[in-house]
């Protein structure tokens, strides 16, 4: 007899990072579409959807909503750290499981939680390889001012530092602002082997324009010198870039045109970016750990990894994280290009395996 589950989908598919969230919602409608259309799964999944627009007092109670006013314990969501922390202690308080697709800083392992996206060890610690070889050991970091931003180049100083590369200089700007004119300035000046960029949304946007005004005006910066790097770029955000995402390198899981390398993806060739992927990789994986078990979808996240075939659909069961491949791509021609690929690597959140790991900086204050 199929089962009818409940399903819930957290995107900001409007607001300042909708792409984003366009992208990851899509990819988990095509994996609901896929197990209602599969005869051999015996249940079909409910999509239960709220948009909170980008206003990050909207996640909490509106995944409150969900968990109270639907009978799912399962939701696909969230696209920003924030947000992601926002709604756990809802997901704790009424008994939910977030399955989150986007790219992240690490350091966080809820029971409440699976981690779908790449953490550090699978894209920044590959992409401060990559720079360090490739462009050389001087860089600027930037960032939207929140989690994100901060943690992502707190690791990247921290490893800068062991390696003896020098950080010259960090700024940050608000969640949605373009006022990024001084920021711009000082990379003119300071003129750094490469930019680690954490901004995201219409403040990525505005700074790459900018930087590709940089190179148009200062020889120093033509020829592919000063590249930008990113770990949270991809496709979906290509189209509002534009050409002044030429040249930006980007560390992810999957790039169009890549082989299906997410579990759960295998088969499928149609989505535009790791986003999506990842998204519809979440949906899978929690379909393949309810599919034929009675009441599975009521068992709680530890429960449902303990059982006998979660070992299969690829999900730590002590961190939460998904093993992923790691692909470092060039924007070349308006698509990204592979150019560095390395095979499935273990989710390590703490960084507690990696020959990278970061060190605390300490100094003795008498």
């Amino acid at each position: 007899m199929t089962r009818s589950i409940d399903i819930g989908l957290l995107f900001s598919t409007s607001g300042p990072y909708r792409l984003m969230g366009q992208a990851s919602r899509e990819g988990a409608l095509k994996a609901i579409e896929q197990v209602n259309d599969d005869v051999e799964i015996d249940m079909v999944f409910c999509p239960v959807e709220r948009d909170p627009g980008g206003d990050i007092d909207a996640y909490a109670p509106l995944c409150e909503d969900i968990l109270k006013n639907s009978s799912a314990r399962h939701v696909i969501g969230c696209t920003t750290s924030w947000s992601r922390k926002e709604v756990i202690p809802s997901l704790e308080r009424l008994g939910g499981v977030l399955w989150y697709p986007t790219p992240y800083e690490g350091f966080e392992s809820s029971d409440r939680v699976v981690y779908a996206h790449a953490c550090p060890n699978q894209h920044l610690l590959p992409l401060l390889e990559h720079a360090f070889a490739a462009y050389g050991s001087r860089s600027y970091l930037t960032g939207s001012n929140y989690i994100w931003g901060w943690e992502m180049n707190r690791i990247a100083r921290e490893v800068s530092a062991k390696r003896g590369a020098h950080v010259l200089g960090e700024r940050y700007v608000p969640i949605g602002s373009t006022d990024i004119a001084r920021l711009v300035d000082e990379i003119a000046a300071l003129k750094p082997d490469f930019v680690l960029n954490q901004l995201i949304g219409p403040s990525q946007y505005a700074f790459l324009e900018a930087m590709a005004q940089l190179r148009a005006d200062d020889p120093a910066f033509g020829d592919n010198a000063c590249p930008v790097l990113s770990c949270n770029m991809t496709e979906a955000e290509l189209g509002a870039m534009g050409a002044a995402a030429e040249g930006v390198i980007a560390a992810g899981p999957w790039f169009k045109g890549m082989a299906p390398a997410l579990p759960g993806n295998e088969g499928r060739f149609d989505f535009g970016s790791s986003f999506e992927a990842a998204a519809h990789a979440s949906v899978m994986m929690l379909a393949r750990l309810l599919s034929s078990v009675p009441d599975a979808e009521a068992l709680s996240l530890p429960e449902l990894l303990a059982m006998p075939r979660a070992a299969s659909v690829g999900i730590s069961p002590r961190t939460h994280h998904v093993a992923l491949p790691v692909a470092i791509a060039a924007v070349r021609n308006g698509r990204f290009v592979p150019i560095e690929t390395h095979a499935k690597i273990e989710g390590d959140p703490y960084l507690t395996q990696s020959t990278q790991r970061p060190q605390p900086m300490l100094r003795v204050v008498r």
